[in-house]
């Protein structure tokens, strides 16, 4: 689904279904640092005829092995060491259009010049086999965030009845694969239920908060048959995990959550919103907020609620589509600080076909951020297709 101007973090549920198990090689580097040694070198044959016997530009060329560490492997470094040793050679001993003699290639500066070089290259090679190594190392650490990705965001069922559904999560550091904002889709008896939060923090804690939280949803969703008492649920496992893991934060450990509930057979939808942005409902010459203002705290704040979680009911007819997201993307920010204008946008796609949604917003996050993110992303869209709708087949996994 991902072709153009996508960066290394993003992905939708589709491409995660085929991209995560495969292990990525190194990164190559960019052409021009490929070409970098050529162009050195090129560089130092222009200026050599034309410079003064007191300043033999030839002397440049110890650097030669450094510059091409910056992207070659130790072999390729070793080469460029004896190439230029050997090219040093070459300029110190041939007399050249500023009329200089022949007889420098064993005087004692030139020789002092073989000799660094070949000490630079030595250099060259180690820092090159290093740098090897530690893009091998971070290339197996983001195959194993891939995984761990998809053990804790797995992709959602394309299809769960008659509801087609489509995830989308980007990461706001390439390196950093993983993160805080989490999504769910789960068929249970009581209908399809769903699950978009955002953890408080970053780090290796919002990850261990996230798969707690997802565990606890994908438990509890089979067995509590009324939306409030899941919610209830998540929140008192949310909170006995944020005691057992005790410390400081404890009582800061919380995530803002948005429950829905999907029931078989009824064109509606139940919303319980525990401190998170509002769903957006598109309909046919609508797009709208579905915001009762009724809102209750984040998950693991349930003691300042006093009051049973409140569910607010709306019409889910076929032809609707439901975007749950996380503040990632109504707080992502264009060049001029201003932040993404989300249901503006949503107005002016409303002729777009339901399944591009996700993949139209991707990409329009990605040029309105100038493809810098500020903080993790992740929605889910579900759509109810129209009867007599013809539903195309899944996109292939990128």
């Amino acid at each position: 689904m991902r072709r153009p101007r996508v960066p290394k973090s993003g992905r939708t549920g589709r491409e995660a279904e085929g991209g995560a198990g495969a292990r990525t090689g190194l990164p190559a580097p960019p052409a021009w640092m490929r070409w970098l040694p050529v162009l050195y070198v090129a560089g130092v044959l222009l200026l050599e005829p034309v410079t003064p016997v007191e300043w033999p530009v030839s002397f440049v060329l110890i650097a030669l092995p450094l510059v091409t560490a910056f992207a070659h492997g130790p072999v390729a470094v070793a080469g460029a060491t004896v190439f230029g040793v050997f090219m040093e050679g070459i300029l110190a001993g041939t007399p050249c259009c500023a009329g200089r003699p022949v007889g420098y290639l064993w005087e004692r500066y030139y020789v002092a010049a073989y000799f660094c070089t070949g000490l630079v290259g030595v250099l060259g090679t180690i820092l090159a086999a290093h740098r090897i190594r530690r893009e091998r190392t971070l290339a197996d650490v983001r195959f194993v965030a891939d995984i761990a990705q998809r053990v804790l965001l797995r992709p959602v069922p394309h299809r769960i009845g008659d509801l087609l559904l489509e995830s989308l999560y980007l990461a706001a550091a390439a390196e950093a694969r993983i993160g805080g904002d989490l999504y769910e889709a789960v068929p249970t008896p009581y209908g399809v239920r769903l699950l978009i939060g955002d953890v408080r923090g970053k780090g290796l804690l919002a990850v261990e908060t996230a798969a707690a939280l997802l565990g606890a949803f994908r438990e509890a969703a089979h067995d509590e048959p009324a939306l409030p008492d899941l919610a209830d649920r998540v929140e008192t496992s949310m909170t006995r995990r944020a005691t057992q893991l005790g410390g400081y934060e404890a009582g800061e450990r919380f995530v803002t959550a948005v429950f829905v509930e999907v029931p078989a057979g009824a064109k509606l939808i139940r919303v319980v919103n525990c401190g998170h942005p509002p769903p957006v409902l598109i309909r046919s010459g609508e797009v709208r907020e579905l915001d009762s203002g009724r809102s209750a705290p984040p998950l693991n704040l349930g003691i300042l609620l006093g009051e049973p979680y409140h569910v607010d009911t709306y019409a889910f007819r076929p032809g609707d589509q439901l975007l749950l997201y996380t503040d990632g993307i109504s707080e992502t920010r264009g060049p001029g600080g201003s932040f993404y204008p989300l249901l503006q946008r949503l107005r002016s796609w409303r002729s777009l076909p339901s399944q591009g949604l996700l993949e139209r917003l991707h990409h329009d996050l990605m040029d309105y951020s100038g493809d810098r993110l500020q903080d993790d992303i992740a929605a889910l869209a579900v759509w109810r297709p129209a009867d007599g709708v013809a539903v195309p087949p899944p996109s292939p996994a990128g």
